[in-house]
């Protein structure tokens, strides 16, 4: 092996490194807070709403869970333009992930919600509580701190899944690494940096759902 490494090509543009990894932070937990309003309203549709909601929300979950990301994103970028509906690379990714997640997610949330003993819900209408208090204290909160973990899993595996957005020119971590390359022609050296950059991203990641985990759910539970 006559492989010569030349990192250097690397640190001289790690600024584009370090903007495509904030990028990808944005765009990644944008699609987390939006996808998680979609579970929330997806998940509530398909347990207690009528039978066209949970039809609606069964073939949109079907639809996302069993066909490939990849296309269900060339279809929102490409496909959405010969109806009318244009938007940018970027608007198209977090529009695609959004979408993607919030099929999966969904599915997560709703396993949360039926897990709540009918019991519960009767007793908090009993003691006086509205029905929507009583969505979000005795079904809500108790359902997403069962399933916090789960959705967690599913929120990394969509920030490792933002990589695909380049294929449409969204700008992230991926793209300006394509782009470096594209430039210097390092693939070795600028892959295995964005392979760690990658998995700094998953470990920061992780480590701020186990501190939410505890601002919100363990730390709640003790007042």
């Amino acid at each position: 092996m006559n492989y010569t490494f030349h990192f250097g090509v690397v640190w001289d543009d790690w600024h584009a490194l370090a903007w495509g990894t904030w990028l990808t932070i944005q765009l990644s937990a944008s699609a987390m807070v939006l996808g998680l309003l979609v579970a929330i309203a997806g998940a509530l549709g398909k347990t207690m709403g009528p039978k066209p909601v949970r039809w609606l929300v069964d073939a949109y979950v079907e639809a996302i869970r069993n066909t490939p990301f990849l296309v269900q994103l060339f279809l929102i970028f490409f496909g959405l333009p010969a109806a009318g509906l244009r938007m940018s690379a970027n608007e198209a990714a977090l529009f695609a992930m959004v979408v993607n997640v919030g099929a999966y997610a969904t599915e997560i949330v709703r396993a949360g919600i039926e897990n709540i003993h009918r019991g519960q819900v009767e007793a908090g209408l009993a003691l006086g509580l509205r029905p929507l208090q009583v969505f979000r204290y005795v079904i809500l909160f108790p359902a997403l701190q069962t399933i916090y973990p789960a959705l967690c899993s599913q929120f990394i595996l969509l920030m490792l899944s933002s990589s695909v957005v380049s294929t449409i020119s969204a700008q992230e971590l991926t793209a300006a690494a394509n782009d470096l390359q594209s430039r210097t022609f390092r693939s070795f050296e600028i892959y295995i940096v964005v392979t760690a950059i990658y998995l700094a991203l998953s470990l920061a990641f992780s480590g701020t759902f186990a501190a939410i985990r505890r601002a919100v759910f363990v730390e709640t539970g003790k007042r």
